[in-house]
């Protein structure tokens, strides 16, 4: 509620709009009469709002990591579906300091913490608030005589953010500066040492690697939102060799070039949906045309052995490949598909053997294999 009206400030006087979107996961008995409260408040505010039921949502092994993922997925398709760049998503200080005491514990990535902003699903995530206490925000609505939710979740303490955060133990994330000297780091190697493939895999021409480059290189590759565990990465970064880790298997590149192969695990491709205009499949491929109905894009695992006369990629790329799968069992490949990862390699830009690439940051083109 705070960000919205935050937002509204900032974006009128700079001939700017702003557009509310309100989840409602369906998980507790009174949440869409909360989110229809909350839409009638912004609407007194002059603030346009839309709710967003998640129909079906089934909660994962985590439920809170399972319930961000697919509200991420659902604001960013919304965003993009009205035509509109900025998503703004209103986590604060105390977000940030348990976000990064958690990272810290598990080993996932040292003390970052969530970034300001970077590109994803086809729409710039802005975070404005990282750095605002949660009882500034608080206060601000109070005097502003706006009314709020408080989600009863937080008070969970079966969740780690919860019992964090009652324990005080939040820590503040790396310095801007850390961050930034990382991703430049990042960003220069994979320049110079990484060629990335519209068919969803790289070849890394190196023995060794910063840990920051090769998670992302396997964050990409695999269509995760985040890399695996820091201190596996790390291990694998210091002496590159065969091995999979999150979904991606490295392999000496061969007759693809010098150094290697990073391709998605066949064994870890999610499975098939249903085929429609604009389905993403395993968090990497957009199908790009209409395909006959009551199909599934899938991936073209066992089936590639047919498929070597229409495409000479390693077998181990091929199995990985999208397909279309009729209701007959007929095979149709290649489709018109695009690599479309969750978000690019890196946050900056960088230069790719002479060409400008954004490794996965939705640069269209058309695949076919």
């Amino acid at each position: 509620m705070a960000l919205a009206l935050l937002a509204q400030a900032w974006a009128l006087p700079r001939g700017g709009s702003v557009m509310a979107y309100i989840i409602d996961h369906g998980l507790r008995a009174g949440s869409a009469s909360e989110a229809a409260v909350t839409a009638s408040r912004l609407a007194a505010r002059g603030i346009g709002s839309r709710v967003i039921p998640l129909a079906g949502f089934r909660p994962g092994a985590g439920l809170q990591a399972s319930a961000r993922a697919a509200r991420h997925d659902a604001l960013a398709a919304a965003a993009s579906g009205d035509g509109r760049l900025f998503l703004l998503l209103g986590h604060h200080a105390g977000d940030q300091a348990e976000t990064s005491a958690m990272r810290a514990a598990r080993g996932a990535r040292g003390l970052e913490g969530m970034a300001a902003w970077r590109a994803a699903h086809r729409v710039v995530l802005l975070r404005p608030l990282l750095a605002v206490p949660p009882a500034d925000l608080r206060a601000y609505l109070r005097a502003a005589g706006v009314a709020w939710f408080e989600d009863p979740s937080n008070a969970m303490t079966r969740f780690e953010r919860v019992r964090v955060r009652l324990a005080a133990a939040g820590r503040p994330p790396e310095s801007d500066e850390a961050r930034r000297a990382r991703e430049l780091e990042a960003a220069a190697f994979l320049a110079g040492h990484a060629t990335f493939s519209p068919a969803g895999y790289a070849v890394l021409d190196a023995a060794s690697a910063p840990a920051a480059a090769l998670g992302a290189l396997l964050r990409v590759i695999a269509g995760a939102q985040y890399a695996p565990a820091l201190d596996k990465v790390a291990a694998l970064a210091a002496a590159l060799r065969p091995a999979t880790l999150g979904g991606v298997r490295i392999t000496q590149a061969g007759r693809l070039g010098p150094g290697w192969l990073l391709t998605r695990e066949p064994a870890a491709c999610r499975p098939g949906v249903p085929a429609h205009a604009g389905v993403m499949w395993d968090r990497r491929f957009r199908l790009e045309t209409a395909p006959p109905p009551g199909g599934m894009l899938a991936a073209l695992g066992a089936d590639a052995a047919r498929f070597r006369d229409v495409d000479d990629l390693p077998s181990i790329v091929l199995r990985a490949q999208p397909c279309l799968r009729a209701a007959d069992g007929a095979v149709v490949f290649p489709v018109v598909a695009r690599f479309m990862p969750p978000q690019p390699a890196t946050s900056l830009p960088f230069f790719n053997r002479g060409q400008l690439s954004c490794a996965g940051m939705g640069n269209r083109c058309k695949m076919t294999i």
